[in-house]
């Protein structure tokens, strides 16, 4: 997997990190900001925004993301991210894990790391902090690098340029293939999907390292 490699871009939330309290309040607060749009309760909000994203995610035959279910309603990106950004609590949730941090220092040692993700620049920093990961990436593109959510070749035109690399010298590593991994892998990169933390670690294992 690692032969001509020199790049790894990780996803952020549900790649290097797994927490469903998290995720769950990130829901509710992108459901209040879905119901401040359309002028429902936080009820309604939530039974509207889980049937806009089924209905998203069968038409574009791929997993819809929050954000889009949020556009589709009459949001932006950027009123999104405004809204839920003081509602979420990552500090709640989320735990150091020594092993993610030695592995992410040895690959670091090997390639150029990144991260790219439709999370907002604040509640990333925030995350990042938290695992214990803060220094340990070249670069983090984040949804106000682009201004454009996941998936998107377009963006992904401009990210291969940002970092010097083709498609062919990276490893993009997600949770959600049709979000993070399909068009990279369309494009020519080699991808990774996990599906939690020790699926995460089978990296060392992948990269011939026994330490992490």
């Amino acid at each position: 997997m690692f032969s001509g490699i020199r790049a790894l871009v990780f996803d952020l939330d549900g790649t290097l990190y797994t927490a469903q309290g998290f995720a769950r309040e990130v829901y509710r607060a992108a459901c209040a900001y879905a119901a401040g749009l359309t002028g429902t309760s936080q009820e309604a909000a939530e039974s509207l925004v889980g049937a806009v994203k089924e209905r998203l995610s069968r038409e574009r035959g791929m997993e819809a993301t929050l954000s889009s279910v949020c556009m589709e309603l009459g949001g932006d990106v950027e009123g999104f991210h405004k809204a839920i950004t003081p509602m979420v609590h990552p500090e709640e949730f989320l735990v150091r894990d020594e092993l993610v941090v030695n592995l992410v220092r040895n690959l670091a040692n090997r390639f150029d790391l990144y991260v790219y993700t439709n999370n907002n620049r604040i509640l990333t920093d925030r995350i990042l902090g938290i695992l214990g990961l803060s220094d340990l990436f070249r670069r983090v593109f984040t949804i106000e690098d682009f201004h454009r959510p996941k998936p998107d070749r377009d963006v992904l035109e401009k990210l291969f340029t940002a970092i010097g690399r083709s498609p062919e010298e990276c490893l993009f590593v997600g949770d959600r293939y049709d979000v993070d991994l399909r068009i990279p892998a369309d494009m020519g990169s080699a991808v990774f999907l996990v599906k939690g933390v020790q699926e995460l670690l089978a990296l060392a294992l992948t990269n011939g390292e026994t330490d992490c």
